[in-house]
């Protein structure tokens, strides 16, 4: 049998995952260069104008240009160079952050998560703001992929000498594989989406020391994600 011709077969490329993110973040550097300027022009287009109307729509321009520019940002955080700054951090203030952070941000959800927390005085060493949001990102993609999920339960507890933390998300159905949970950024992508939350996700907390991990619990008919991060004791 007669082989196929090199330029036919079906060789995969394969990109160096540096090289990746270094061309996204060029491409997104130009093109907000040029958003930057579509702004300053349509700004200038509407001082020459007194016409009510025409004013309005070069004001509903100006903010499609701006979404689009907050986007491409969006994108570079998620594909940036993850660089903590550490400090001791008391467990329990750590996930009430969380909490309030997720009632502002995911207003229309925050009422289906149920809290549970039994922390006491344990202490972390961590970049808050850093983990705050992949902890955010977590609800976030939650509530993206289940719109109509009858209630989260997150739990935030201390596991001999780790905290942890778990989030089941209601699930009657998953046939996704869990074992690169968080692994795989761009293996899923939608309007809007680019598959990088998990990722930077499981950057983040490992950059912490920790753990991340998810499996689905077909009894329980929840995805189970859970964080374990070290726990910090001073002059330890």
């Amino acid at each position: 049998m007669a082989k196929a011709p090199a330029h036919t077969r079906n060789d995969s490329l394969s990109v160096p995952w540096n090289d990746i993110v270094r061309f996204v973040r060029q491409l997104g550097h130009d093109i907000r260069n040029n958003l930057n300027a579509a702004e300053l022009q349509s700004a200038y287009i509407a001082e020459l104008t007194d016409d009510a109307e025409l004013k309005n729509e070069i004001k509903r321009l100006r903010e499609m240009v701006g979404e689009i520019g907050t986007s491409l940002q969006r994108l570079t955080i998620g594909l940036g160079q993850i660089t903590p700054n550490f400090m001791s951090y008391r467990a329990a203030d750590f996930v009430e952050d969380v909490k309030q952070k997720v009632t502002k941000d995911l207003s229309n959800d925050a009422a289906k998560v149920n809290w549970e927390m039994q922390l006491g005085e344990a202490q972390l060493n961590i970049d808050p703001q850093l983990l705050e949001q992949a902890f955010t990102e977590l609800f976030t993609n939650a509530f993206q992929h289940e719109r109509n999920t009858p209630g989260l339960m997150a739990k935030a507890y201390i596991d001999k000498d780790r905290f942890a933390f778990v989030l089941h998300e209601p699930k009657t159905r998953f046939d996704l594989s869990t074992a690169n949970w968080g692994r795989e950024p761009l293996r899923t992508v939608g309007q809007g989406h680019y598959g990088l939350g998990l990722n930077r996700v499981r950057v983040i907390i490992e950059t912490h020391g920790g753990e991340f991990r998810a499996q689905y619990d077909p009894a329980a008919s929840a995805l189970v994600t859970t964080v374990a991060l070290p726990l910090y004791h001073e002059g330890g």
